[in-house]
C-alpha cells in the first residue's frame, strides 16, 4: 500500500493562457485613456500557483489557483506618477522614464505594500500575477519593459506576465491588449547580465527570442452576466442616413468604402518605422566602429609580440634572462564590446512596427488596385 502521509504534487505546468476580467480591462483603459499618450503602469493581482488545477496554501489562506496553465487576473491598481501639469519641460523626459520604471522603484514599493495590505484587509485577490503598461502605437518595447518583466518573473513570481493597452490602436474601435513574458533564453543572457556577440551565441538568442506572447481572454462574473441579461432597456437605433447604411450591415454599399484618404496611423506607423530603422544604422555604426577598433588593437598586439619574440631570440643567443611576453596586457587595452541589448529590442520594434503596417494596408491596398483597375479600363474605352 501507498504511504498516504506522502502527498504528490502535480507536475509544473508553463503558462498558456491568460484571463483578466472585464472590470480590470476598463480600469487599465480608463487610467491609460487618462493619461494618453504619457505612459503609464500599474499593478495586477489575480489568482495563479505553480501547480495546475490545485491550491496552494500559507499562513495568510489560499495563494492562488490556476487550471491549465490560465493565469487569471482579477484585480489591478496603478502606481502613483507625477503630475504632467507640474511638471516643468525640462524634467518631460525624466517624468516619463520614472513613469516606466515605476513597477521596480523603490518610491513604489511602499505604495504596492499598503495597498496589498489594505485589500487583503477587504478579502479582495491581492496576489502580484504581473503589471500593466500603455503603449501608442506598439511602441513599447524598450529596456525599461525588459527591466521591469524582468524584476517581476526573476524576484517576485515566475509565473508572471506583462500586459500592455495600446491606446491609439483601441481609440479605432478594436481593444487592443496583449500579454507578454520574458523567454528562458533571454532571462539567462539578463541573469548574467551579458549582452555580447558570444553570449547571444551562448544562449541562441535572437530578436524573436525576447518575449512570448500569450493569447488573452475577457471574462465576465456570473453576477456581472446576469445584471446584462436583465437590463430592460433596448439600444437605441441610429438614425436613418440615406447616404450611409448602419454598421450593423458593414457589406452595403456606402460613400465611405470609396474614400481613398490614407489612414493618419498609418502614416505615424509609417513615420515610427523610419526612425527604429535610423536607430538600427547607428547601432550598426557603433558595431562597425567596434570592430574596426579591435583590429587595430590586435595588429598592435600581433606587431608587439613579433618585435618581443625577436629580441627574446637575440637574448637566448646571448644567453641573457628573457624578456616576458605577458606585458601587452599593461601596455595595450582592447576596447569593450558595446552590449547588444539596444540592437535586439530595437529589431524586435522594427519587427512589430512592420506587422502593424502590414495590417493597417490591407484594406488601403485593395482600394488601390481596385481603383487601378477601372482607370486602366476606362483608358482602353476611352
Amino acid at each position: 500500500m501507498a504511504d498516504k502521509s506522502k502527498i504528490v504534487l502535480p507536475a509544473f505546468v508553463p503558462l498558456k493562457s491568460v484571463q483578466v476580467d472585464a472590470l480590470v480591462v476598463l480600469k487599465i483603459c480608463k487610467h491609460a485613456s487618462s493619461a494618453h499618450p504619457q505612459v503609464i503602469t500599474g499593478q495586477l493581482l489575480g489568482m495563479a500557483s505553480p501547480i495546475s488545477s490545485s491550491r496552494l496554501f500559507n499562513s495568510d489562506g489560499i495563494l492562488g489557483m490556476d487550471v491549465d496553465g490560465e493565469l487569471q487576473v482579477t484585480n489591478s491598481f496603478p502606481f502613483p506618477s507625477t503630475d504632467p501639469s507640474t511638471s516643468s519641460n525640462d524634467l518631460d523626459n525624466n517624468s516619463a522614464s520614472t513613469a516606466a520604471s515605476a513597477p521596480r522603484s523603490k518610491a513604489s514599493a511602499w505604495y504596492q505594500t499598503e495597498m496589498v495590505r489594505c485589500l487583503r484587509e477587504m478579502n479582495v485577490d491581492a496576489n502580484s500575477v504581473g503589471w500593466y503598461q500603455s503603449a501608442n502605437l506598439g511602441n513599447f518595447l524598450s529596456t525599461n519593459f525588459v527591466d521591469n518583466q524582468y524584476f517581476y518573473q526573476n524576484a517576485l513570481n515566475e509565473r508572471t506576465i506583462a500586459l500592455v493597452h495600446d491606446t491609439a490602436r483601441s481609440a479605432q474601435g478594436a481593444l487592443s491588449l496583449r500579454a507578454f513574458r520574458l523567454a528562458p533564453q533571454f532571462m539567462a543572457a539578463q541573469k548574467e547580465g551579458k549582452f555580447t556577440s558570444e553570449s547571444l551565441a551562448k544562449h541562441n538568442l535572437t530578436y524573436k527570442d525576447i518575449l512570448i506572447e500569450l493569447p488573452v481572454s475577457i471574462r465576465n462574473s456570473h453576477l456581472l452576466t446576469t445584471f446584462l441579461h436583465q437590463l430592460d432597456t433596448p439600444p437605441t437605433p441610429d438614425p436613418l442616413n440615406p447616404f450611409s447604411q448602419p454598421s450593423s450591415t458593414p457589406l452595403f454599399p456606402n460613400f465611405d468604402s470609396l474614400d481613398l484618404s490614407i489612414d493618419p496611423f498609418l502614416e505615424k506607423n509609417c513615420d515610427l518605422l523610419l526612425d527604429s530603422i535610423e536607430t538600427h544604422y547607428t547601432e550598426l555604426n557603433n558595431s562597425q566602429y567596434y570592430h574596426r577598433q579591435l583590429a587595430r588593437e590586435q595588429t598592435k598586439i600581433a606587431a608587439w609580440l613579433t618585435k618581443r619574440k625577436q629580441e627574446n631570440a637575440l637574448r637566448a643567443a646571448a644567453k641573457q634572462p628573457l624578456l616576458p611576453e605577458n606585458e601587452w596586457n599593461r601596455l595595450f587595452k582592447p576596447p569593450v564590446e558595446p552590449s547588444r541589448l539596444e540592437t535586439l529590442l530595437n529589431s524586435r520594434q522594427i519587427e512589430q512596427y512592420a506587422k502593424q503596417v502590414d495590417g493597417f494596408t490591407a484594406s488601403v491596398t485593395a482600394k488601390m488596385f481596385a481603383v487601378n483597375g477601372g482607370l486602366s479600363k476606362t483608358q482602353e474605352q476611352l
